[in-house]
């Protein structure tokens, strides 16, 4: 767990979505308003009764009741001083979630957004801490893997970001320089995934795509979120319901499935570019992480996210995130040197996660919602001038001069770094079996 919010002083350069029309740059979903907390404890564990809806409070756009009985099996899974550590240095980014979250002594009691529920964890005694009743293994917790394959058997589902093909515009996620190829996040991060799945299949990993074409992973289209009378305003919060919930709740609903151990999410990052027609470039480059972390006041209102930040604490997932978040990105940063993308000082949306200047929490959907580790990852700038050029060059073998330097395709310089990071974690943190003497 991080110890502390401070960070180093060269750290310290760089809203908030409010309602459902307003979106940063990869900020999955507004929170309405927080509700008056109740005042009414149950003392013994409970979860609400199914009401609709309306019953469990605000919620998430598209977000399901929450279901507060499966947490149950995190009873006595966390200790008083790991859950505050957790809430205080991870999760939020104010002690405004006092206001939802009921500390005392031996328990939280926790708003569920029922009237007159709450639900009530248990937190154990130190050193007496219950087995984890998470889906997902760590590193540490698998049994010993052959020296030539340290990801035998880790099950590892690839998220390639946004959707791409005909759907690049819509998502906003496409551009085009005069007549060169058009930039599109999602044809490009389904391409290092496939540049992926050999390379850690050859670790031992059994790898799952999420998506594996350029065709949305949800049956719903915009079309389903408004009707044709509607003023074009809300057309494109229709089309924004579409690309940046309803279709990552449905890839969710198939990583939950898959039950893996990590979820690897791909994106290449980008400046403000302007007219998609006219793009603008910039001088620059840089890379981080993101890791679950910094909920707002505003997102703890809504009773899924509360819920679904609790699971997320009480399975220790933090944990896992931030070693594979370290040797990733150590990874990376040596194969590529970019420099780190910093948030704002004193940061309402972000937390640096130990220091590392390469290492973010924020809450995303795709982060919050996925039940396993899951690393974000947000390389390049698509309209930094380098990285443009190399993204020109298109995917090849080898060493080319782009921009003026010997470099290798950006997509398997991108792949090769995450499956050095990952095998160097594994290496790391789960027992490798001795090789066998020589007759």
């Amino acid at each position: 767990m991080a110890r502390s919010r401070s960070i180093i002083p060269f750290m310290l350069v760089g809203a908030v979505a409010t309602g459902l029309g307003l979106w940063v740059w990869h900020r999955d979903e507004a929170a309405p308003s927080p509700a008056p907390a109740s005042e009414a404890a149950t003392p013994q564990d409970r979860s609400p009764t199914k009401t609709g809806l309306s019953g469990a409070g605000p919620l998430s756009p598209l977000a399901p009741e929450p279901d507060w009985a499966k947490l149950n099996r995190w009873q006595s899974a966390i200790t008083r001083e790991d859950f505050l550590d957790a809430m205080e240095n991870v999760y939020t980014v104010s002690g405004s979630w006092r206001e939802w979250f009921h500390l005392g002594e031996n328990d939280v009691l926790v708003e569920t957004g029922v009237p007159n529920e709450r639900f009530r964890l248990r937190f154990a005694n130190p050193g007496l801490e219950r087995e984890n009743a998470r889906p997902w293994r760590g590193a540490s917790e698998m049994p010993p893997a052959p020296a030539d394959q340290p990801l035998k058997d880790v099950k590892i589902a690839i998220d390639p970001g946004h959707i791409g093909g005909s759907w690049a515009k819509i998502e906003e996620r496409w551009f085009q320089l005069g007549n060169d190829l058009p930039v599109q996040e999602g044809d490009m991060t389904l391409l290092v995934a496939r540049l992926l799945v050999p390379r850690l299949e050859a670790l031992g990993a059994e790898v799952s795509l999420v998506r594996e074409t350029n065709e949305p992973v949800t049956p719903s289209r915009p079309a389903d979120f408004m009707d044709d009378k509607v003023p074009d305003a809300t057309r494109r919060l229709a089309e924004q319901l579409f690309y940046r919930t309803a279709e990552i709740r449905a890839r969710a609903e198939k990583v939950n499935t898959l039950r893996p151990d990590l979820v690897l999410c791909l994106h290449f990052n980008a400046e403000p570019w302007g007219d998609p027609a006219k793009p603008a470039l910039v001088d620059q480059t840089h890379f981080h992480l993101i890791l679950n972390g910094a909920y707002t006041a505003e997102e703890l209102a809504n009773a899924d996210q509360r819920h679904d930040m609790m699971q997320r604490i009480v399975s220790h997932t933090h944990r896992e995130e931030a070693a594979l978040g370290e040797t990733v990105a150590a990874a990376f940063v040596e194969a590529t040197r970019m420099p780190p993308f910093l948030y704002e000082p004193n940061s309402t949306r972000a937390v640096n996660v130990n220091g590392n200047p390469y290492l973010w929490a924020r809450n995303l959907l795709a982060n919050r919602v996925y039940q396993a580790p899951v690393v974000f990852l947000e390389p390049y700038l698509m309209n930094g001038r380098e990285d443009y050029q190399r993204i020109q060059a298109g995917d090849y073998e080898g060493m080319r001069e782009v921009a003026g330097k010997p470099r290798p395709s950006i997509f398997r310089e991108y792949a090769d770094a995450v499956t050095e990071g990952l095998n160097r974690h594994y290496r790391k943190f789960r027992p490798i079996a001795a090789l066998p003497a020589e007759e």
